[in-house]
């Protein structure tokens, strides 16, 4: 299965340690993304750039610190795996293209 997601001036994404949420980092701030469903389910619009990895989550993972992958700047593209390796994304021109296995 495949789902997009549109997410312009993506900086950088991670999973919670439980791999039930998507943090996205973006230069219009953060989103969580239910993995399950791909809902959105928090948004923050306040822009707070990943510092050391990691970034703050928001919602409900509010306040943890959510190691993140980020983009690729000379290539625009960014690739992850959530931990059971169950998603993996792929981000290029403003889409996380996301694939279940």
């Amino acid at each position: 299965m495949k789902i997009h997601l549109n997410i312009g001036g993506l900086v950088a994404a991670g999973f919670d340690a439980t791999g039930a949420y998507l943090l996205t980092v973006s230069h219009s701030g953060r989103g969580v993304f239910l993995t399950a469903t791909l809902e959105r389910v928090a948004r923050d619009y306040s822009v707070v750039y990943p510092e050391d990895g990691t970034s703050i989550g928001i919602g409900p993972i509010d306040g943890q610190v959510i190691p993140v992958t980020e983009l690729n700047q000379p290539t625009g593209r960014m690739q992850l795996k959530s931990l059971d390796g169950k998603l993996a994304l792929h981000y290029e021109s403003g889409c996380i293209t996301v694939e279940s296995r």
